[in-house]
């Protein structure tokens, strides 16, 4: 599944810290993928529109924002994760040091890089382990092939990009975030608003468990034929 394309800009605006809040007005979202593939890029070029390609390798910062998103302000905080993700047999040690993340977190990017297969290829465990936590399959994620713009360096082909995101059921862009400010926007975008429908749909159904049925209003014919028969003489 291709992710549908977006075109209303929203606002961003710094600020300094997101107070816990009451549903569906915080999304928490976390950015996850090998070592080099370009997450850090990718949440300062959504946040500032600004491109900075080269970073230090990072221990999971945390950026935090106000967007408003269809109206409402939305206080949106990012997790930019660590990427040391391999697929050999240290992959389920790194990605126990993410569960807490995962716990976290509501809506997932999984980016990969087109110009390394092996990123590509810890997609699917990182997929899997954002499942195991959690397993409601409405939890959006997003396969996102970044530096699509290195088409001379390509190991990953678009359509194994798409092919992987269908056997997982789950949605799947290219990008360039060097290149393309307003894609990288679009996919934040796009899973703001899943995360936001679900918190919704969540506070929805809690409220419908809540309410305790009313009991049937009684008959008043019924009541006046049992009054009736309370107040006449009894037949001996």
């Amino acid at each position: 599944m291709r992710l549908p394309s977006m075109s209303q800009p929203f606002l961003l605006a710094p600020i300094a810290e997101c107070a816990p809040g009451p549903p569906g007005t915080q999304v928490r979202l976390a950015v996850m993928g090998a070592r080099g593939v370009g997450k850090s890029a990718m949440i300062v070029r959504f946040l500032t529109k600004r491109f900075i390609g080269d970073y230090e390798p990072n221990t999971g910062n945390l950026y935090s924002r106000l967007v408003r998103l269809e109206g409402d302000h939305v206080a949106v905080q990012i997790q930019d994760t660590p990427g040391s993700v391999q697929v050999q047999e240290d992959c389920v040690q790194v990605l126990d040091s993410l569960s807490r993340c995962v716990k976290w977190a509501e809506g997932f990017l999984l980016v990969y890089s087109i110009t390394d297969y092996s990123s590509y290829q810890s997609v699917r465990a990182l997929y899997q382990h954002v499942r195991k936590v959690h397993p409601d399959a409405r939890t959006p994620v997003i396969i996102v092939g970044n530096k699509a713009d290195l088409l001379h360096a390509r190991q990953v082909q678009a359509k194994e990009g798409l092919q992987l995101a269908n056997e997982l059921g789950s949605l799947f862009l290219e990008i360039s975030t060097s290149d393309d400010s307003q894609g990288v926007c679009d996919v934040f975008q796009y899973l703001c608003k899943e995360v936001s429908k679900l918190q919704h749909a969540g506070s929805t159904d809690r409220r419908r468990s809540s309410i305790i049925p009313r009991p049937k209003s009684p008959n008043m014919q019924d009541l006046k034929r049992r009054f009736k028969q309370a107040l006449s003489p009894k037949v001996k």
